[in-house]
C-alpha cells in the first residue's frame, strides 16, 4: 500500500522539516502560537499580521510546507497561512465558508484538499487547492450526523474520515477522482462522540478518541473494511479529545482528560502496548497530539500553563523538552508541526 505514491509523500515530508515549526491553537489572542525549530530550541516566531478571529481549535499544516490552516471560534471559522521565508501571511478567504466554528482540520498529504470539521451542517467543509486558491467542493451525498470534532486524510489520499456527534460518530470517506463517497460504516463503532481522528502513515490503521470508554477506536484498514481491533490492555483514563500516530508507525499518541492526560501506545505487529508513561506529565487536561514528521517530537496541547508540553523521542523513551520561552497565553486545543 505504500509503494511510490508513499514514498513522494514521504519526500514531501522531508522537503517541509528542513525548516521545521510546530503551531499550537489555543484559548486566547494571537490564538496561535508558532514555534521554529532550530536545534531542538522550539522559539516562538512574530505573529501573523492578521490573526484568527477567536479560540483556535485545530491546527494543520500542508505537508509541503507551504500553508498553515487554524480553524477556530468566529467567521471565517477557518484561518489559512502561506507560508513564504518564515512569514506567516493570511491568504483571501475562500469564497465559501465553513457554516460555523471550526474544530478540527487537515490537510491531505498531496497538498490537493483541505477538509473543516464545523459544528454546523454540512459539518465538514472540503476546499480543493488550485494555484493558492481554495474552492468549496460539492458536499459529500451522505453527510456527518452532527457537528464535526476531529477530521484526517489517509496518507494514501484514499480516505477522509470526520469524528463527529451522535451515531455512526465516525464518518469515513472514499476519495475517488474528486468525489467523496460515504463508505460503509465499521461493524463495530466508536461508543461515542468522535472528537479526534488520525490516520497511521502507512494506511493500515485508523484512531478515533472519543468520549466514552474505550476513550479510543482503532480500526484496521484492509482491502478497504475498517474492522475494530482488540482494545489495548490500558485504556486512556477518560475522554478521549485527540490522537495522532507518529510518521514512523511506531506510535500512537491519545491526548484525554484525566492524568497522566496523554497515553503512548507502542504498536508491535498489531497489537498497541501502553508504554510507561513520561517522567514529566502534560499538566492538564489533554486536548491535541502531533508527532513531528521526523519523528523526534511529540506536542500534546492541554489547559493549564504551559499548555503545551514537548516530549523529545529518544530510543523509545520521551522525554520533556524545556518549556519555550514564550509560551501560548491559555489553554491548548490543538497541535501541529
Amino acid at each position: 500500500m505504500i509503494g511510490a505514491y508513499f514514498n513522494s509523500i514521504i519526500a514531501n515530508f522531508v522537503k517541509a522539516v528542513a525548516t521545521k515549526y510546530l503551531a499550537v491553537a489555543h484559548n486566547t489572542s494571537p490564538f496561535v502560537t508558532i514555534y521554529e525549530i532550530v536545534g531542538g530550541v522550539f522559539t516562538k516566531i512574530t505573529n501573523p499580521a492578521t490573526l484568527p478571529a477567536s479560540i483556535g481549535r485545530g491546527a494543520s499544516f500542508s505537508a509541503d510546507g507551504q500553508y498553515l490552516a487554524v480553524a477556530h471560534n468566529t467567521s471565517p471559522y477557518v484561518t489559512i497561512y502561506e507560508i513564504d521565508a518564515g512569514v506567516f501571511t493570511k491568504i483571501t478567504n475562500p469564497a465559501t465558508l465553513p457554516t460555523g466554528t471550526g474544530q478540527g482540520v487537515s490537510f491531505s498529504a498531496d497538498g490537493q484538499y483541505l477538509a473543516v470539521a464545523h459544528s454546523f451542517s454540512p459539518y465538514v467543509t472540503i476546499y480543493e487547492i488550485d494555484a493558492g486558491v481554495f474552492t468549496k467542493i460539492t458536499n459529500p451525498a451522505t453527510l456527518p450526523t452532527d457537528a464535526g470534532q476531529g477530521v484526517s486524510f489517509s496518507a494514501d489520499g484514499q480516505y477522509l474520515a470526520v469524528g463527529h456527534g451522535i451515531s455512526p460518530f465516525v464518518t469515513i470517506y472514499e476519495i475517488d477522482a474528486g468525489v467523496f463517497t460515504k463508505i460503509t460504516n465499521p461493524a463495530t463503532l466508536p461508543a461515542s462522540t468522535g472528537r479526534g481522528a488520525s490516520f497511521s502513515a502507512d494506511g493500515q490503521y485508523l484512531a478515533v478518541s472519543h468520549s466514552f470508554s474505550p476513550f479510543v477506536t482503532i480500526y484496521e484498514i484492509d482491502a478497504g473494511v475498517f474492522t475494530k481491533i482488540t482494545n489495548p490492555a490500558t485504556l486512556p483514563r477518560n475522554t478521549g479529545r485527540g490522537a495522532s500516530f507518529s510518521s514512523d508507525g511506531k506510535y500512537l499518541a491519545v491526548a484525554h482528560s484525566t492524568s497522566p492526560n496523554v497515553t503512548i501506545y507502542e504498536i508491535d505487529a498489531g497489537v498497541f502496548t501502553k508504554i510507561t508513561n513520561p517522567a514529566t506529565l502534560p499538566t492538564g487536561t489533554g486536548y491535541g497530539a502531533s508527532f513531528s514528521a521526523d519523528g523526534q517530537y511529540l506536542a500534546v496541547g492541554h489547559g493549564t500553563s504551559p499548555f503545551v508540553t514537548i516530549y523529545e523521542i529518544d530510543a523509545g523513551v520521551f522525554t520533556k523538552i524545556t518549556n519555550p520561552a514564550t509560551l501560548p497565553t491559555n489553554t491548548g486545543f490543538g497541535a501541529s508541526f
